[in-house]
């Protein structure tokens, strides 16, 4: 009998970023385990079942280290993070294996605590509302974007870092260069990550000649870096620097995605954001955790795991990669796999059986989940409470996506809304 499935979807086009789930469906369906040439020209595996993708993440067959791949196409930015060779930033945690990675972890981990991200609480919730106030005495119009999802969590990773406050807007100009994905002038992505880099390493070297003997309360995440030890080993001044890099590059482009795509999929299901309006005005703040976590299921910040690279050959799904092939595990495909979501693509803010793939699985779990969740809730909590009938002011037909292979967001979101009163809170 002739096959009589449906020809494959196109990847990678303006009309698959806009909407890349009928095409993830597909392929979970019909190849769960598809090679495809990516847009740079490099040849990859896509993984997108859930269970294959949960099993690949935590495949110690499957590299971090870019060395296991073709030499040239990274060398080239065609896989990693754009810039991150030619600045010499390249080792940090998604770019290494144990033990390397067992120790840059541990010692990251002994600064990067969940109770310095606790303590850190008011400070996110005093920048929401402060951006908030910016945008609303404008008028009754904004793009959430530009206005707020991108501000804020620079703004919080450069408080937590410490970075000086006449020195954020420097990062957030270099920042904004990094996530247009090809949309600025041409290297402007380099330029920005070696700007950065050079800021960094400067940063750290004076926080270092100044680090007092004791901790002080309140001392800041590099100060934290540069004091952690394990057996009496540090981190080199050029790990703190890649490490300081990353936590701000992977800190804060995932959380501009968590707000926008969130604020966006409440806009687009209002019973789900008036659901959740109603437990906030209730105090119930227990729908706002599981609602956060839905939104990173249904459509999160991370479309595609970053690269792994199989050290030998290994078999996912039934399909055997070959040594150094390239893998990527669509997270957003695994987190709409009907084999392990009842109704994965319905949005419901109170859905209990939810361990997503949103940020990722085994070692490289992502370290800073505990702040990206801080900033998602304390964003959409404030937003949908003070502005209560916030609303979209374009057609979603007419919003773009911005192009890229890992991260999945908006360029802009434009809103209309009623200022809040004077002294309104």
């Amino acid at each position: 009998m002739p096959d009589q499935s449906p020809p494959a979807p196109d990847l990678f086009t303006w009309e698959f970023a806009a909407d890349p789930y009928p095409a993830y469906a597909w392929l979970r369906e019909h190849a769960p385990v598809h090679r495809t040439k990516l847009p740079s020209g490099v040849e990859a595996w896509l993984v997108t079942r859930y269970a294959d993708a949960r099993q690949t993440l935590a495949d110690h067959r499957l590299s971090k280290n870019p060395a296991h791949h073709d030499e040239p196409a990274h060398a080239k930015g065609k896989t990693g993070i754009p810039g991150e060779r030619q600045a010499d930033l390249m080792t940090h945690l998604l770019n290494i294996d144990p033990p390397d990675h067992t120790r840059l972890r541990r010692l990251v981990s002994k600064a990067f605590t969940p109770r310095r991200v606790a303590e850190f609480a008011p400070r996110v919730q005093e920048l929401t509302d402060d951006l908030i106030d910016r945008f609303t005495r404008g008028g009754d119009t904004a793009d959430l974007i530009h206005d707020f999802a991108f501000p804020l969590p620079i703004y919080a990773i450069c408080d937590l870092l410490g970075v000086p406050r006449e020195d954020q807007d420097d990062f957030r100009d270099w920042a904004g260069m990094m996530i247009r994905h090809g949309g600025g002038p041409r290297g402007g992505v380099a330029r920005s990550v070696k700007k950065m880099r050079g800021y960094l390493a400067e940063l750290i070297h004076r926080k270092r000649q100044a680090l007092p003997a004791e901790p002080v309360p309140g001392e800041d995440l590099i100060s934290g870096l540069i004091r952690a030890s394990d057996h009496g080993e540090h981190l080199t001044e050029n790990e703190a620097a890649a490490m300081a890099f990353i936590l701000l590059f992977a800190g804060f482009e995932t959380t501009v995605n968590l707000i926008g795509n969130g604020t966006y999929a409440l806009l687009t299901h209002p019973e789900q954001r008036e659901r959740l309006q109603r437990a906030l005005a209730e105090g119930d703040r227990g729908l706002l955790e599981t609602g956060v976590e839905e939104l990173l299921r249904f459509d999160g910040p991370v479309e595609l795991a970053t690269w792994r690279f199989a050290t030998e050959p290994v078999v996912i799904g039934g399909q055997r990669i070959e040594t150094g092939d390239p893998v990527l595990v669509v997270l957003a495909a695994a987190d709409r796999d009907p084999e392990r979501f009842a109704d994965p693509d319905t949005l419901d803010l109170g859905r209990r059986d939810n361990q997503h793939l949103g940020y990722g699985h085994g070692i490289h779990y992502c370290l800073g989940a505990p702040l990206a969740r801080l900033e998602g809730q304390t964003a959409l909590a404030t937003l949908l409470t003070r502005l209560p009938d916030l609303r979209l002011a374009a057609d979603p037909a007419e919003l773009r996506w911005r192009g890229g292979l890992i991260m999945r967001g908006l360029r802009t979101l434009p809103v209309e809304f009623s200022p809040p009163r004077s002294g309104q809170t």
